[in-house]
């Protein structure tokens, strides 16, 4: 257990330590203040503005921010869709891997192009090297780089004052792929090739197994297949980006992605890295560090939680193992103990619980083990951590500006409290606001609940289980919370290749990334027009420990208790059946 409490703390700390340096960089770096990299591609920036037309001074209102950014993703989703459906046609296809079906093309679209990552496919067995790069890898970079760009519309309508411009999308982007996405993969591509992780344009290779697998029919297999693939740099932004989707199908659990101890450290603090410096950025530029540190220290919170509990659940393992004479589930020196179905022993209890809370955390998706395979209580804490709207550090760029809704609605009801007009952040918290607050922190809820709701009385959805009661209805509320989250992970029970489940979970994840962000994109616009108000007796102040527990509340209060019902017939009920 101490080296459990060590190895976290020294993840975490690790983490923080990175992340402080690297919020005040991209703070630098949107808002056009020099950097160390500014004489390297300073020319390339200015190249792409004069090649695409694009007056990089130029205030967009909040309306034209948002049609900027969804006829960008509109083009992606169209692009991609068609790599996907034509991908048997395409170049760099060795395996010669046929297109892929309308509906999984939609779905696998939509999910790359909203940041989410769900897959109802196999990547190795299903995708081209050319639909890899230039298809998903593309999407990791510009859909992170598309929440980002949404974060500091909104900071920057927190700080103009009696203004209309929220800056300018086309120049946001270019900066953040040009100056923070595609440096730090790169550095991250370097460090995983150097552990061992694959990188490369070469066929599948078959290889001697060293000792032969005997089959229930007596048959012998001596071969197996190892597949190739440009790997490690797709990996690397799937992290950096919290996107999530593997290149192979067991995602990071297999070795050719996640080969050694620290090859996992660096995914694993490459999953967080970006949503934790972005708190900082926060606190950077709108002037006032402090409303950054609470932010962080409200997720930091919620996250330890989570990791004790999923780490507590696991380790304690089930009655059913500990009455097995047989089997002995105690920690010690040599063997992880606990509840280990499902999991690398490379990895055992402690890593295995750490990425499973960092990932749905974080929106991103990616799994080094399988969630369908955990105790009940374990299983419950990812699925509630993208139930509550992946607010807990979250997505690139969405995760705070989801976590600002819920500071939008904790200071209303503070207000309400001691009947004053709330304020945050200097600007007045009025009906516009508090509607649009409503839509941020309501719509997870609205999309898992309904989609879950109506995919449990189609018939075919329960073909595609594989298991029955409790457990079944926890792997469907699973893939709409890992889609209404824009997570991606999957319970891994699930089958989920069918056109209806393609087009409902594609449709639960457009809903739920877009609606919230043009509601956050109004509000920023709202905010910009608006007078900065003086700091009295009166105000609440939103960079202390009470606004930090009060929001916590509210997040546990508007996010859980939404689902209470959903997961007392789901996770709570299959608890009570393995302890009864």
């Amino acid at each position: 257990m101490e080296n459990t409490i060590v190895q976290y703390g020294l993840c975490i700390a690790i983490l923080v330590a990175l992340a402080v340096p690297l919020g005040g960089y991209i703070g630098k770096v949107m808002n056009g203040e020099k950097v160390f990299l500014t004489r390297l591609l300073s020319p390339v920036e200015r190249l792409i503005y004069r090649t695409l037309k694009i007056n990089k001074e130029e205030q967009m209102g909040w309306k034209k921010y948002a049609v900027s950014i969804g006829a960008f993703s509109l083009f992606s989703f169209v692009f991609l869709f068609l790599i996907l459906l034509l991908q048997g046609v395409l170049p760099l296809n060795p395996q010669g891997v046929k297109g892929m079906s309308p509906d999984l093309a939609f779905n696998t679209a939509v999910s790359y192009v909203t940041n989410t990552n769900w897959q109802a496919y196999k990547g190795e067995v299903s995708m081209s090297y050319f639909s890899q790069m230039a298809g998903l890898t593309v999407q990791n970079f510009v859909s992170a780089a598309v929440g980002i760009s949404v974060l500091f519309a909104l900071i920057r309508g927190f700080v103009k004052v009696k203004s209309e411009g929220l800056g300018n999308f086309w120049a946001d982007l270019t900066r953040i792929l040009l100056y923070i996405l595609i440096p730090l993969s790169i550095l991250v591509s370097v460090l995983l090739v150097s552990q061992g992780v694959v990188q490369n344009l070469n066929r599948n290779e078959t290889v001697e197994l060293i000792e032969p697998v005997v089959t229930e029919d007596g048959d012998e297999i001596t071969e197996a297949t190892v597949p190739m693939g440009p790997a490690a740099s797709q990996i690397a932004i799937k992290q950096l980006g919290t996107n999530g989707g593997g290149v192979f199908g067991t995602n990071s659990a297999f070795p050719l992605e996640n080969p050694t101890a620290l090859s996992n450290l660096i995914e694993l603090i490459s999953i967080l890295l970006i949503p934790v410096s972005l708190c900082f950025t926060f606190g950077r530029n709108i002037r006032d560090k402090r409303q950054g540190v609470a932010l962080f220290s409200a997720m930091l919170i919620l996250l330890l939680l989570a990791l004790s509990a999923t780490f507590a659940a696991e380790q304690s393992g089930t009655p059913q193992l500990k009455a097995q004479e047989s089997v002995n589930i105690e920690q010690t020196d040599g063997q992880a103990g606990g509840n280990m179905e499902g999991k690398e022993a490379r990895f055992g209890i402690a890593d295995s619980a750490m990425w499973a809370t960092f990932t749905t955390a974080a929106a991103n998706g990616s799994v080094n083990s399988m969630h369908d395979s955990y105790t009940p209580l374990g299983g419950a804490v990812p699925l509630l951590l993208m139930q509550i709207g992946e607010v807990v550090f979250g997505g690139a760029g969405s995760g705070l500006y989801g976590m600002i809704g819920f500071a939008i609605m904790t200071v209303f009801i503070a207000g309400l409290m001691v009947g004053r007009t709330p304020e945050y952040l200097g600007k007045k918290i009025e009906a516009h606001e508090m509607k649009m607050a409503c839509i941020i922190c309501l719509m997870t809820s609205v999309a898992i609940l309904a989609g879950s709701g109506i995919a449990a009385l189609v018939p075919a959805v329960e073909k595609s289980v594989n298991n029955t009661g409790a457990h079944a209805l926890t792997e469907i509320l699973y893939a709409f919370s890992s889609a209404g989250g824009n997570n991606g992970s999957s319970f891994a029970g699930l089958a989920a290749n069918t056109v209806f489940l393609n087009l409902s979970l594609g449709i639960v994840m457009a809903l739920v990334r877009f609606i919230p962000m043009m509601a956050i994109l109004s509000v920023a616009g709202n905010m910009a027009k608006k007078k900065k108000t003086a700091v009295t007796t009166g105000t609440l102040s939103t960079c202390g420990p009470l606004f930090v527990g009060l929001l916590i509340f509210v997040i546990l209060l508007i996010g859980a208790l939404s689902f209470l019902p959903a997961l007392s017939l789901g996770p709570i009920a299959e608890y009570f059946q393995m302890i009864g």
